[in-house]
């Protein structure tokens, strides 16, 4: 069974997701940020940069929400979440999903997180710059979906799909969310569909997003 250490609307979303899409048994750890828990000397000895994710397999902690995104797709082929192995699909799967934890939710850490770039909050100079960062990755994704969509690898959903649409997610009180792209927001209704993500948002208690198409 697997442990997943989470805390809800955060990036262990992605990989609660690819849980549910597998099927496989698994148990829910809260670790509730807003409590600083993230931070206790237990969690600490499991995850010692003090976020969230952990999964947890076989007494063993495994880290970042990215990595544990391909350990999951890669151990359970037959649920879908990657191309089959020495395809090219496959390496541009995996392009994709460093791509985005690399470049876009790097920039959300920056947005939520200003203490970690030194500074106690975004000046409006700094939230302007980190604006319009994002918003060049949303133009980018977004002519990708509108050129070779609906899915990030074109008729075929993957993983890649959920770790994007849960920082899509994430946008959705910024001046200009993900979902005012078009190309994006068809693959958010896409993803919201799928039972996965209708289940994950029950467990998590998450409010309904998008709340219309836009």
């Amino acid at each position: 069974m697997y442990s997943l250490y989470y805390c809800p609307g955060t990036a262990s979303m992605v990989v609660h997701l690819a849980l549910l899409e597998i099927g496989a048994a698994h148990e829910l750890k809260l670790v509730d940020v807003e409590k600083n828990q993230q931070k206790d000397p237990d969690y600490l000895r499991l995850n010692p940069n003090g976020v969230v994710p952990t999964l947890v397999i076989d007494n063993r902690p495994y880290l970042e929400s990215a990595a544990l995104l391909m350990l999951l797709a890669e151990r359970h082929p037959q649920a879908g979440l990657a191309p089959a192995a020495g395809t090219v699909e496959r390496d541009l799967w995996r392009q994709w999903i460093i791509f985005i934890s690399g470049s876009l939710q790097s920039a959300f850490r920056a947005w939520f997180y200003p203490a970690e770039l030194g500074i106690a909050e975004h000046s409006e100079a700094s939230k302007a710059a980190l604006q319009k960062r994002i918003a060049a990755i949303w133009d980018q994704l977004d002519l990708h979906l509108s050129k070779n969509g609906p899915y990030l690898l074109g008729e075929t959903f993957s993983g890649a799909d959920l770790q994007l649409t849960m920082l899509m997610r994430w946008s959705r009180n910024m001046p200009r969310p993900a979902t005012q792209w078009p190309a994006l927001n068809k693959l958010a209704q896409l993803i919201i569909a799928r039972p996965s993500w209708q289940k994950m948002v029950e467990i998590e208690g998450l409010e309904t997003w998008p709340k219309t198409s836009t």
